[in-house]
């Protein structure tokens, strides 16, 4: 099942965030300032966004969420590589999953603004062709390994397999056509992510990368 974000939920946030920022802003302007006496140093002001608690009106400052792992001990100097590996690749291809997962809500949401069947399966073609053209080529740069683990990142930020998307927008047909092109090649579009388990190790290079640790 293709999992995608509330557009109606999206729009009340950025509603939120952007009332939050121009009320800090406002109050600031809005307050009275007192003559600044000679020779006095200017005060230093810290703008930050405000939200309401049981009444009150208090700052609201969202810091980064800090990851603590246990230390990785490596048995040998192969182990040690094979992580430093897994780390450039995850830097390389999450990017490419996000983008992923942008296109997907970004087509879901302009077709459910187009009239028909038959004006949606014309914008999927066109969204198709564009996606080939534009990802082929940095596809091609891309390690059988990276290429293997984009699939997985891809079940990651998405919640569904690359099997299930194809399906979902370009139908069984066109999905199984794909699927036994990745078999040649050993890969598999159904592969999920297991972030408890096989994909442990990813998941906390992930979570690192994403905080700027690493």
């Amino acid at each position: 099942m293709v999992y995608f974000c509330d557009m109606d939920a999206r729009l009340n946030i950025v509603t939120l965030i952007a009332f939050l920022l121009l009320g800090s802003a406002a109050a600031y302007a809005q307050s009275p300032q007192k003559p600044r006496a000679l020779h006095e140093k200017p005060k230093k002001v810290h703008l930050t966004s405000m939200t309401i608690y049981q009444g009150d009106t208090i700052p609201y400052v969202k810091l980064p969420t800090v990851y603590i792992f246990k230390p990785l001990v490596f048995k040998n100097r192969r182990e040690r590589m094979r992580y430093n590996k897994l780390v450039r690749d995850v830097k390389k291809v999450l990017p490419l999953a996000n983008e992923v997962n942008r296109a997907i809500i970004e087509t879901y949401e302009y077709l459910m603004t187009l009239p028909d069947d038959k004006a949606r399966q014309r914008h999927l073609k066109a969204v198709e062709k564009s996606i080939k053209e534009q990802y082929t080529p940095r596809m091609k740069k891309l390690t059988f390994s990276q290429g293997k683990l984009l699939i997985k990142l891809v079940d990651r930020q998405t919640n569904s397999t690359g099997y299930e998307l194809v399906k979902a927008f370009l139908g069984p047909f066109r999905a199984g056509f794909y699927q036994a092109f990745a078999a040649l090649f050993g890969a598999s579009l159904k592969k999920e992510y297991d972030p408890t388990g096989e994909d442990a190790m990813t998941e906390r290079v992930i979570l690192l990368v994403q905080s700027g640790a690493i």
